[in-house]
């Protein structure tokens, strides 16, 4: 399964996480969050906690990335939701939340990279692009 969180949107897929986890589920999990910087990153330190050998976790810093990090402050592209998610070959179910815009692009360049339309479900809030 592949969860991808713009800012709040982590909120409802970690609470999929947590679900797994209590129906102690072998299922693979990749979670890919976009946040302004660490700082604004929400459960980060319970999203830290999570099994690494269950979940894959990736992160993507709109405004500031930590010291160090190795890709600049920017947008998720492409390119990265191809290297970080599952490939479309695997079919995974995709579900993509948060703010309008944000979901609207990773929905779009899901289907651009090769992912079925019908494998992608969205959950989104604030106003309409």
């Amino acid at each position: 399964m592949q969860l991808i969180a713009g800012g709040s949107g982590v909120v409802p897929l970690l609470a999929m996480a947590r679900a797994r986890a209590v129906a102690d589920s072998a299922a693979p999990f990749r979670l890919l969050c976009s946040t302004r910087s660490p700082d604004d990153a929400m459960y980060a330190d319970e999203i830290s906690r999570l099994p690494p050998a269950a979940f894959t976790v990736s992160w993507v810093y709109t405004r500031q990335p930590p010291p160090g990090w190795p890709r600049t402050a920017g947008r998720v592209t492409d390119a990265e939701l191809a290297q970080l998610c599952w490939p479309p070959a695997e079919r995974p179910a995709v579900f993509v939340c948060g703010p309008t815009s944000f979901v609207e692009a990773v929905a779009d360049a899901l289907v651009r990279i090769g992912h079925e339309p019908a494998r992608i479900r969205t959950e989104r809030f604030g106003g309409s692009s």
